[in-house]
Formats: C-alpha cells, structure tokens, sequence
C-alpha cells in the first residue's frame, strides 16, 4: 500500500507542484551518509565529493512506474559521462524496503543497455538512511549535490531522454566533457550465459556460458535476498538440478571474467 501511495505522489510531483527533497532547502549543506551497493562496494559521499565530483543521485523503489520508464536514461547518463570516473558521480538509492536481489532484478529488466550505476538497497545497502535524511516524497527523484556538499538540484524532472540530465549543467554553471567509461580489469566482465528453459519448471534448469571458464560459481537468489542455491562448475554449459517453488529468482554466475546476473522464472 505504501509504496501505491509514493507512486500515485509520484505523478502529482511530477506535475512540479511539490519540491521532491524536503529534508535540505538548495544551498544547504547535506548530511554525509555512507552506503553500499549489490556489488558489495562502500560510498560515502563525503569522500566522494572531497575529490571534486558533482554527486547525482537516484531515489527510487522497484515497482514505481516512473522509475522504470525512467532508469535506461540515468544509466544512460552515466554511460556517458565517463561512469564516475570523470567530474560527475552517479548513484541509485533504494529507501522503501528493497533488498540487493530485488534491486538486481530491477536494473536487469528497466536499467537499459548502458553500463549501470552503483544500485544501493535498503535492507543490505543502508538506504533508509540517505532517504530518511534528504526527506523524499516522491520517486523517483533525481537530485544534485555540490563538491562543497551543498544541495545544488532538488528534483531534476520530467525525465524523457538524457538530455533532461543534461540540461542540469546550466543550473549549475558546469560543462562536464563525454568521457568513454575506463573500467578496472577487475569490473570488465566479458562472459555471458543463457538460461533455459526460462520460464522453467524448477527442477533441471540448463545454462550455457559464453566462454568457457576453469570454474563458474552459481547462486541463485530469491525474491527476499535469500540463497536457494549454489554451486560451482567446470564446463561450459551444465545442469542444475533444483526444486525451486513458483516465483522470480535472480541467478548469479561468477567466472575470473566478471559476475553477471540474470532473472529466472518458474512457473
């Protein structure tokens, strides 16, 4: 019931009747808070902005609308400029009570093609915090602080395209350049896999790596963040055998390429 409520508030925001961050007034100085994402990595925004960087963040919740119809173009945004390597940080925070496999699922259906912004739950990520502090009313609401770690944006919105993120720049008298992302080794990740069948039934569930792998480890996740399965392999394409119950699961693979993860359904 909650979050139908946020949504509904969504769209009256939307409207611009309604300032989106009501925890800081624009010029403000805001709280340091410090989070981490599905990937296990910690952000804390005062470190972030002592390097200089205009931090843009994301507050959303997985079954909010405008979230999804929104999210190709925020990671889009950060494709673009350089996936916070460059003079602008991006990052999503979920404060309603998602967990990490949750979150995953989400950036998995609506995140788009681009590279994807850290994404930070609620129940593992700590994002209740930040969302408590900045006082948000609405999702998703797309905001930007300073390097002085001031409340620059309070709402940037509607949202259809990246160049409405880009038409922050002027607000704030910035010029940031298009930069190719330049990714560490260790966060490239070059394999990939399918699922089959998928839908499935739950109980042989088949994948098939792109490459082939010394060792693929497998999780598979449900819908609360729970492990209900794992198990390593040395082939390329393999057979799980699993007696999964009806529902959504996130499938995790990780090989010396990267970690990818992937929806499955069992029906």
């Amino acid at each position: 019931m909650k979050k139908i409520i946020l949504s509904l508030i969504a769209l009256v925001i939307s409207t611009g009747l309604l300032a989106q961050v009501q925890g800081f007034a624009v010029g403000e100085v805001v709280d340091d808070f410090t989070v981490t994402d599905t990937e296990g990595n910690v952000h804390n925004l005062y470190d972030i902005t002592a390097n200089g960087q205009y931090v843009y963040i994301d507050m959303f919740f997985v079954d909010c609308p405008p979230c999804q119809a929104t999210a190709q173009y925020w990671n889009e945004f950060y494709d673009k400029y350089g996936c916070n390597q460059g003079e602008l940080f991006m990052i999503s925070i979920n404060g309603t009570g998602d967990n990490d496999a949750e979150v995953i699922d989400f950036e998995n259906q609506f995140g788009g093609s681009f590279e994807h912004s850290p994404a930070v739950s609620t129940i593992e990520g700590g994002g209740a915090a930040p969302d408590g502090a900045f006082d948000v009313v609405a999702y998703p609401t797309y905001f930007l602080i300073g390097p002085d770690n001031t409340l620059l944006i309070n709402d940037i919105w509607p949202i259809s395209s990246v160049v409405d993120f880009e038409n922050s720049f002027a607000q704030v008298g910035i010029s940031p350049t298009p930069m190719q992302c330049s990714l560490g080794l260790d966060d490239i990740v070059t394999t990939d896999f399918t699922i089959y069948p998928n839908p499935s039934s739950g109980d042989e569930i088949n994948v098939t790596l792109s490459e082939n792998t010394s060792q693929a480890q497998v999780i598979i996740y449900n819908v609360l963040g729970n492990v209900v399965y794992s198990n390593s392999f040395l082939q390329r394409s393999f057979t799980m055998s699993t007696d999964l119950s009806t529902g959504s699961y996130i499938v995790s693979i990780k090989t010396e390429s990267g970690t990818i993860n992937k929806s499955l359904v069992v029906k």
